[in-house]
């Protein structure tokens, strides 16, 4: 620690936003990074704990006192040294991850906690601006050859990690670019697609082989890949959305979160979409469906395109602000999350169901909403029921549901691979990564069920060290 007391002295300065008058109006990064000064101050920050709670929280253990302890001392270049020992892509969790590293700061259970995920930002911003980052070539290749399927974090991570060890890695995305999630479900104003592609760029340099528009399963047979590598690893992702089967779903007008925040990306990069397909949120009335993150997407998507309101509602109560007893510290607790979309124009309503689309002519024009009431069994779940008298209805010519997913799409590849499926519907696998079928490995939401980006990284690694065990060993 460079200064002990360090904590004591420096307040947390977290990072500026643009105004939200300026950022309405282009799809830019909202976050501002913060000068070099400020960040070092942070660093100091850090109380560089006998025991790093923070670095059990990241699913990935990244070394954050060390690094933290780096960069309160101005030595860039052991802080990136460090952070890139855990992590591929700080650059991404830098901006999107929740951090659950900075819930289990010691600091916090008295004070604003460290800004570790804002720390990471800074010093692997530093290494690109100072030409740092550079391909890591392996020292040897070894013979085998490995098949990744799906190029989100997980299958990304995994591909990264394989190559450095020296396998021949090919990644196969049914997309026309790279990125999976990242780049098709994620707004640029929260991850500009530039930062994806100067880091593909570097790992094309390292030796990985990237095939897009190739899907496996129609285009080309599972088979042939248990023909052509020694090992696949499937990393498709979760991508059956939860629907919303209620009287009127069929209205035109009601669309799966996903597909808005995909056709948004596309527009932003300059494709062009047709006016029948077009989902567009100009000078109407909104309602989000779901209180997540990819809720929050959709609002955001939704007033940069110039929506006349927009409404976002929750089944579940509201959260509690702070920490609730039932979720002490470290653990990651489940309270009210404003992010940089909320500031920007909507309304949150919690505790509501929907008991019909209304519409015309076709056309989705309303929601029937009522207010529920729950209570707490003693097993500790939660039930609800209708408020008598509370029913209201939300204007609407664009309903977006953004309530979670279900698991990974069954038919095509996986559903000819026949691998086995656990009871929530994802894809089964040993302790070492590896499917029913032999040689066919999965990794991130395929087999976790939707998860957080940093815990999507961390299940790549340890696939990746799953199929080398077995390439090993067999």
């Amino acid at each position: 620690m460079g200064d002990p007391k360090g904590f004591l002295k420096i307040q947390k300065r977290s990072a500026d936003c643009r105004p939200v008058a300026d950022r309405l109006r282009d799809y830019r990064e909202v976050t501002l990074l913060r000068i070099d000064r400020h960040n070092r101050e942070q660093g100091a920050r850090c109380m560089d704990c006998g025991i790093p709670f923070c670095s059990w929280a990241c699913p990935i253990a990244n070394d954050i006192p060390e690094w933290n302890e780096y960069l309160d001392e101005g030595n860039w270049h052991q802080a990136f040294r460090l952070l890139g020992e855990h992590h591929v892509i700080p650059e991404v969790t830098g901006r999107i991850c929740p951090a659950p590293c900075e819930y289990g700061c010691v600091l916090g259970i008295t004070d604003d906690p460290v800004t570790i995920r804002e720390n990471e930002l800074a010093i692997v911003e530093w290494a690109f601006r100072e030409g740092v980052v550079r391909p890591r070539q392996p020292v040897h290749r070894r013979r085998e050859s490995i098949a990744v399927v799906g190029s989100g974090p997980a299958g990304l991570i995994c591909a990264v990690t394989l190559n450095r060890q020296g396998y021949h890695v090919t990644v196969i995305e049914r997309d026309d670019r790279i990125g999976g999630l990242l780049r098709y479900g994620i707004p640029d104003f929260k991850l500009e697609k530039g930062l994806l592609d100067r880091r593909i760029e570097i790992w094309k340099e390292e030796g990985i082989e990237f095939l897009t528009r190739n899907h496996v399963g129609v285009d080309t047979k599972a088979a042939e890949l248990l023909r052509e590598y020694d090992a696949v690893c499937l990393a498709g992702g979760s991508k059956v959305p939860r629907d919303l089967p209620i009287e009127g779903r069929n209205l035109a007008g009601i669309h799966f979160a996903m597909d808005f925040l995909t056709q948004s990306n596309r527009r932003v990069m300059g494709e062009q979409c047709c006016a029948a397909e077009l989902i567009d949120a100009a000078g109407k009335n909104v309602v989000v469906i779901g209180g997540g993150d990819t809720g929050a997407d959709c609002i955001g998507t939704a007033n940069r395109q110039g929506a006349a309101s927009v409404t976002q509602i929750e089944l579940l109560p509201k959260p509690p602000e702070d920490r609730p007893p039932d979720q002490p510290w470290p653990l990651y607790p489940k309270i009210l999350k404003t992010q940089s979309s909320h500031e920007e124009g909507v309304e949150r309503l919690w505790s509501i169901g929907e008991k019909r689309f209304a519409g015309t002519h076709g056309k989705v024009s309303g929601v029937d909403c009522v207010e529920l009431r729950f209570s707490e069994h003693e097993a500790g779940r939660l039930s609800f029921e209708e408020v008598t008298g509370t029913e209201f209805t939300l204007p609407a010519e664009l309903v977006l549901l953004a309530m979670g997913f279900l698991g990974p799409e069954r038919e095509g590849m996986v559903a000819e691979l026949g691998v086995q499926l656990d009871p929530r519907g994802n894809v089964k696998t040993d302790p070492n990564y590896m499917t029913s079928v032999s040689r066919v490995f999965a990794a991130g939401d395929m087999r976790r069920g939707q998860s957080l980006v940093v815990w999507a990284c961390r299940e790549g690694k340890e696939a990746a060290f799953g199929i080398s065990r077995y390439l090993t060993h067999r």
